[in-house]
């Protein structure tokens, strides 16, 4: 074992985070829990501001989490010069798509540039924003250079993706981490430090080992729900139950894995890690047929709802424009307040974009967000108008399922969740 894998599998060594989202937060909260000391970066004056007044802006993080991690000692900050006394960097900023489907790189570049000017000797700088392999490579060792340290000397530089299961049993930590070095020493280091941490290391020879990984697990997602929402509009065009094929599918105890229909796939992974893949194989004019033929499928799913919905509307001599319309959840999945790429609310859209007098009844999201995105509020407490049609979106666990189906003169599950409950409706459609 090297003096510096030593040095962060012993010592009391202190973590530095670059980005207080969806994953910098949670990593900086875990890394006080453990001992460690903690300076959390945002370029957000308002988030940081939040902070420090003890208000969390991220679903798994509460607002005691928050406080608790403050009485710690851990030091939220908008100066990024603090961050030269990290012992170790985390750099988890966003990695979006760019208006052509290309990876933006802007913040993993803005990080880069912060790393180039305050690393010192002795740190361990990882990258764990999702961008495709080489990112970590091409980035993060020309900024240490750039500051005039030597690789596996001076400074140690790996990726380990994040993996987060919003909603989930699951907290960050007790995810097992896949790490990557830019050199074997470097891996070997990140590992250490991340044993501190989490539960589980899986070290693998290089960052782009690593990087391709996250890519697999998220690709993986997007090509099987892409399956399954294809046979998902074959099994309604020969009168088959979906939900009773994937269920009779799933009693097989190898080889198949469940994987359910949907109005489309959200999130903030999902439906960007596989262009990320798409987009290096270009480069290397390789052709990525599955992951193309799974966000056609995907991206196609919301107008496929919408078609369903105005089908059950004709069966009363209706159209879509001029109808009540209830939608169920407005997130991209169940049990969170996260609407980033949601189809779900795509699907909303689109009902009101021809016309429909759309409601909305989501409890997580917020009465100002949804009356935002120019809906109208179902609050769904104790009693609900009539509508037309309601059609189940999102299948959040606390709505009043039964209380939608007896209000409704049709009822559209797109998630199974009537099916999954046990509940009965004699004017129900399901996906």
């Amino acid at each position: 074992m090297s003096d510096r894998s030593r040095f962060f599998q012993e010592s009391a060594w202190s973590a530095g985070v670059v980005g207080l989202g969806y994953v910098g937060l949670p990593l900086a909260i875990a890394a006080a829990d453990k001992g460690l000391g903690v300076v959390g970066f945002d370029v957000s004056p308002d988030v940081i501001a939040d902070l420090n007044s003890g208000v969390s802006h991220v679903d798994d993080v509460s607002d005691t989490d928050v406080t608790s991690a403050l009485d710690k000692g851990v030091v939220f900050t908008d100066d990024p010069a603090q961050l030269s006394s990290a012992d170790a960097i985390f750099i988890c900023v966003p990695s979006p798509l760019g208006r052509n489907r290309e990876p933006d790189l802007t913040h993993i570049e803005s990080a880069a540039r912060t790393i180039a000017d305050i690393a010192r000797a002795g740190q361990l700088i990882v990258l764990e924003s999702t961008t495709y392999p080489g990112t970590t490579e091409d980035y993060l060792v020309p900024a240490v250079e750039k500051a005039g340290l030597t690789l596996d000397d001076d400074v140690w530089v790996a990726y380990s993706s994040e993996r987060l299961s919003p909603g989930g049993d699951l907290g960050t930590m007790e995810i097992p981490k896949v790490v990557g070095g830019v050199t074997p020493d470097s891996g070997t280091v990140a590992a250490a430090a991340y044993r501190r941490l989490v539960t589980a290391v899986h070290l693998v020879s290089s960052a782009r080992v690593a990087e391709m990984s996250k890519l697999l697990e998220n690709t993986y997602r997007a090509v099987n729900i892409g399956l399954v929402n294809e046979v998902a509009q074959l099994s309604h065009e020969l009168d088959i139950d979906v939900w009773e094929v994937i269920d009779a599918a799933a009693t097989k105890p190898f080889g198949f894995q469940a994987f359910y229909p949907g109005p489309g796939v959200g999130g903030h992974c999902i439906p960007l890690d596989p262009q990320y893949l798409a987009w290096k194989a270009r480069g290397a004019n390789f052709a990525t047929r599955f992951i193309e033929i799974a966000e056609e499928i995907n991206s196609h799913m919301p107008k496929y709802v919408v078609t369903r919905v105005s089908e059950l509307l004709n069966k009363s001599g209706r159209a879509i424009r001029g109808s009540r319309i209830l939608a169920v959840g407005l997130a991209y999945k169940a049990d969170v307040s996260d609407d980033r790429e949601s189809a779900s609310l795509e699907v909303a859209r689109m009902l009101r974009d021809r016309g429909g007098q759309v409601a909305v009844l989501d409890r997580l999201i917020t009465p100002e967000r949804i009356e935002a995105y120019g809906f109208d509020l179902e609050a769904g407490d104790g009693e609900l108008a009539h509508y037309d049609l309601a059609v189940i979106l999102t299948d959040h666990t606390d709505l009043p399922y039964e209380l939608i189906a007896e209000s409704s003169t049709y009822l559209f599950d797109t998630r199974g969740v009537y099916r999954r409950l046990g509940l009965a409706a004699d004017n129900l459609e399901t996906l």
